[in-house]
């Protein structure tokens, strides 16, 4: 922990003697990107952002004040402005708050990573290219994008009843997209979705070998799904690969369970939520196979952590076992509002944003069938792959999502690609009709990094991880003729 830290927060308790609590929340974000587009590098740059929040606690009630000049006088003037916000703010408190939702914790956490050095634009930016390149099997692939970006995020938090946090994360992504056109036929194919290979860890994430393995199959499936037919329009068992479940997850469980939706305080941007608090505990949100964690525990997922940003420790937690609902999405201090239980995920994208409930790693656990079992049983069914498009009632109940490319299930086995696969349903109804979950063979996480929550507008990292699943009855349908 950073002794000057601990200077600035000495000087913030002395600039605010009024308050009950006074924390220092130190963030520094690198990121480097390098993009490719047809075969030509378009863009390339690094960042870095730092800066610091003051947060005090005042009558029951938490001031905030950010400053990116980490000067003594700087820090002393966001302490009394983070008073003064509180001051004015706790008449008017919709909860009066005690010290206990800001633990005393000392935690340090760091990515795991194979590779401690990084690569440079000389090595990264040839192998985008040739990615492009491999994608461009066809006249007809009229358009190939290759990015990478990678980061690294540093938390230091101090508080004045002796919490010393220091996390740093560092994540890499790797992003390939083909669009192959032939008439009016437009189709797109991604490496499992626009952005989701996207993980914690070193330059070990992004290997070349794999990077062309896949952009071959990229181009291929993306000229292939041009002289598909259309999706058919019926009802029928519905196959999910993870790289889908990750959305319907997200979509469908993530966000429905935070709780300051269910409170109400997101109703005005993001929606609130069809669960209700006194759902929790008795809720059949799915089918008995239906088993959810909250796990930022998982190595290498996008959103481990030790603890979260007020010093909650993260650990493992069902929130729905066996198709119940057992435990929402909420931090210490929703926890204490709602009376209902938690975890730990009071997260914010920067220095000057205040942590509010935040999903981490949502996972799907697995299951007992084989990809084989869960095709072969299977008489009339679609699988269908990587997300497309989604669209979702504030909430969280209708949806409408689809998938860039998809096969027919005939009879036990998969037969004839169809594009343009789309789905519908309403959550629980749909959880519900969950009817097969993949084993551990099936099972893959992946990365969402643009998340976006909360006014003003807050981007973050979470993961989700699921194997193959297969829902009954499920209305599909196709995008054209």
């Amino acid at each position: 922990m950073s002794n000057d830290l601990k200077r600035l927060l000495e000087i913030a308790i002395k600039a605010v003697p009024e308050a009950e609590w006074v924390g220092l929340r130190k963030r520094s974000t690198e990121e480097t990107m390098y993009f490719v587009r047809d075969g030509h590098i378009e863009q390339s740059g690094t960042g870095l952002n730092v800066g610091c929040m003051v947060e005090v606690l005042y009558k029951g009630q938490f001031g905030y004040a950010a400053t990116s000049d980490m000067s003594l006088e700087s820090i002393q003037s966001a302490a009394k402005k983070a008073l003064l916000v509180a001051q004015s703010a706790s008449p008017w408190a919709i909860y009066k708050f005690d010290t206990s939702v800001r633990p005393a914790t000392k935690a340090q956490y760091e990515s795991p990573r194979k590779i401690k050095s990084s690569r440079t634009a000389a090595s990264i930016v040839p192998m985008l290219i040739d990615v492009c390149n491999t994608m461009k099997c066809s006249d007809k692939i009229v358009q190939t994008l290759a990015a990478n970006q990678s980061g690294k995020l540093i938390y230091e938090i101090v508080t004045s009843n002796g919490a010393e946090i220091e996390q740093t994360i560092y994540y890499q992504s790797l992003i390939m997209e083909a669009i192959a056109m032939d008439g009016p036929v437009v189709q797109r194919r991604t490496d499992k979705g626009p952005w989701a290979y996207c993980y914690q860890g070193g330059i070990e994430l992004v290997q070349p070998e794999r990077a062309i393995q896949t952009a071959k199959k990229i181009g291929e499936e993306a000229l292939e799904l041009l002289s598909a037919p259309p999706c058919p329009e019926d009802t029928r068992t519905l196959v999910l690969a993870p790289d889908q479940m990750m959305l319907q997850i997200h979509e469908s469980v993530g966000h429905p369970l935070e709780i300051d939706r269910i409170l109400g305080d997101e109703r005005n941007y993001a929606g609130s939520s069809f669960i209700k608090l006194s759902d929790i505990g008795t809720f059949q949100y799915g089918s008995k196979l239906m088993n959810i964690t909250f796990d930022p525990t998982v190595p290498g997922e996008l959103a481990s952590y030790k603890v979260d940003e007020i010093g909650n420790p993260a650990t493992k937690e069902f929130i729905v076992k066996d198709g119940i609902l057992v435990r929402a999405l909420g931090s210490l201090e929703s926890q204490k509002r709602a009376n209902v239980p938690g975890v730990a995920n009071q997260r914010a994208t920067s220095w000057n944003r205040p942590p509010i409930d935040r999903m981490a790693n949502i996972n799907l656990e697995p299951g007992n069938s084989t990809f084989d079992e869960i095709i072969g049983s299977i008489e009339k069914g679609v699988y269908m792959m990587a997300n497309r498009s989604w669209s979702i009632d504030d909430y969280r109940n209708k949806f409408q999502f689809g998938c860039e490319y998809a096969k027919l299930i005939e009879n036990g086995k998969l037969t004839k690609t169809v594009r343009d696969p789309n789905y519908r349903g309403i959550s629980s109804n749909f959880w519900r009709n969950l009817v097969a979950v993949g084993n551990r063979d099936t099972f893959e996480f992946f990365g969402t990094p643009n998340c976006g929550k909360g006014e003003p507008n807050q981007v973050m990292y979470v993961g989700h991880g699921s194997p193959v699943c297969a829902f009954k009855d499920v209305a599909v349908f196709g995008g054209g003729k």
